[in-house]
């Protein structure tokens, strides 16, 4: 338990952290990697290239320094991460190493204005908050290694199909390659896959969302391929797409997130996409064929044009086995963009699920608040680190 001083001290940061929280935050990466180049192993090198790491967790400091004193609260935005961390294989022994370089980057950016009770309150802080993270983390080891099937960290697995989905999506087929089953997972979950690249220095990891059913035999995950120079950089998704062959071999941890659909409850269900955001969609709306078929269930898929709209087929075959089942394509290319209007007058009892780039995802959480849906009733996932979505308009 912290003392009331201790809380008070940290929660009288949080004003300046709101303000210099991402200079603090890229300062400590920085100063990390310098420090702890092994790291480079397991954090995505694209979002820090893109500043969404540094903005998560600056996010995330922020809001200890507001809730230190009921930290119950960040529960949710705690199991979320805690989540990422797993599937990235984040073991306890990294804590110590990030609070001792978070403090440092404090003390760099503030100055004078960090003092020895400040940094020492955070000190105590920091410390109760890694508790509650690997303690929530080992329960999830726990589970996914004790799970039929399951196992700890990463497995090999070898390539068993590629299937081009449009012009710019590829699925890849991935069955274990010590001839094991596969563990159930929940629809909408990801995986994380580690490759080694030629040229590049460090192994290099990216999360995925399931695309299948669960099944004993395979799991399928399906790839944007992002143009080089882009951001993200497209180094991970240029190599899947282009090198990477049947009979490889790749690692990949247990299935991970809570993005994830109770596929027997009965309300309507609403999936809302925006390009690649479709990928989890697809192993909920499978799973929904086989368990809970006559379910009314609508999806609205924005897409820039024909060409990179993915799952075609499947999604017809979909549509012929449940329905209540229909499908809504937008293409912004040919002026048919979704708009708010096409959010508005939807069932207010229904369950809505979110998914796509961060900008897609403010405007269509924004829009169903507009057209009354409750908060409750909004679930939403962004690829990659998490943000507020506030910050992305």
């Amino acid at each position: 338990m912290l003392s009331a001083k201790t809380i008070e001290i940290v929660k009288s940061t949080a004003p300046i952290l709101e303000t210099r929280g991402k200079e603090i935050t890229t300062t400590f990466y920085r100063n990390l990697f310098v420090k702890h180049p092994e790291l480079l192993n397991i954090f995505n090198h694209a979002n820090q290239q893109k500043g969404r790491q540094q903005t998560a967790l600056a996010n995330t400091v922020t809001a200890a320094a507001h809730y230190i004193d009921r930290l119950e609260v960040l529960l949710p935005v705690v199991k979320q991460i805690a989540h990422k961390h797993r599937s990235l294989a984040i073991k306890p022994e990294h804590y110590p190493i990030v609070g001792e370089n978070l403090l440092e980057a404090i003390k760099e950016v503030l100055g004078e204005a960090a003092t020895d009770e400040i940094i020492g309150a955070w000190a105590e802080a920091y410390a109760v908050i890694a508790d509650v993270f690997i303690a929530v983390e080992k329960e999830m080891y726990e589970e996914v290694q004790e799970a039929a099937g399951g196992w700890a960290d990463y497995k090999e697995f070898i390539v068993m199909d590629k299937v081009r989905e449009s012009e710019n999506i590829t699925s890849i087929l991935l069955k274990p390659a010590d001839g094991q089953a596969l563990p159930a997972f929940k629809p909408g979950q990801y995986m994380t896959i580690r490759i080694s690249i030629p040229g590049e220095q460090y192994l290099m990891n990216r999360q995925y969302s399931l695309t299948c059913s669960p099944n004993k035999e395979y799991f399928r995950i399906s790839v944007k391929k992002e143009l080089p120079g882009s951001s993200p950089d497209g180094k991970v998704s240029n190599y899947l797409h282009t090198y990477l062959n049947v009979g490889d071999r790749l690692e990949a941890t247990a299935p991970a997130g809570d993005f994830t659909l109770d596929v027997m409850e009965s309300k309507p269900v609403y999936f809302i996409a925006g390009g690649v955001g479709i990928t989890p969609f697809m192993s909920m709306l499978h799973t929904l064929s086989e368990k809970n078929p006559s379910r009314e269930v609508v999806l609205k898929h924005s897409v820039r044009n024909e060409q990179i709209r993915p799952f075609n087929k499947e999604l017809k075959q979909l549509v012929q086995k449940m329905p209540h089942f229909e499908a809504m394509f937008y293409l912004s290319d040919d002026k048919r963009r979704m708009t708010s209007e096409d959010l508005q007058g939807l069932d207010p009892k229904g369950i809505y699920y979110v998914c796509g780039p961060a900008g897609f995802m403010s405007f269509a959480v924004s829009s169903l608040r507009e057209a009354g849906i409750g908060e409750d009733q909004i679930h939403h996932e962004f690829f990659g680190p998490a943000m507020q979505l506030e910050e992305t308009k």
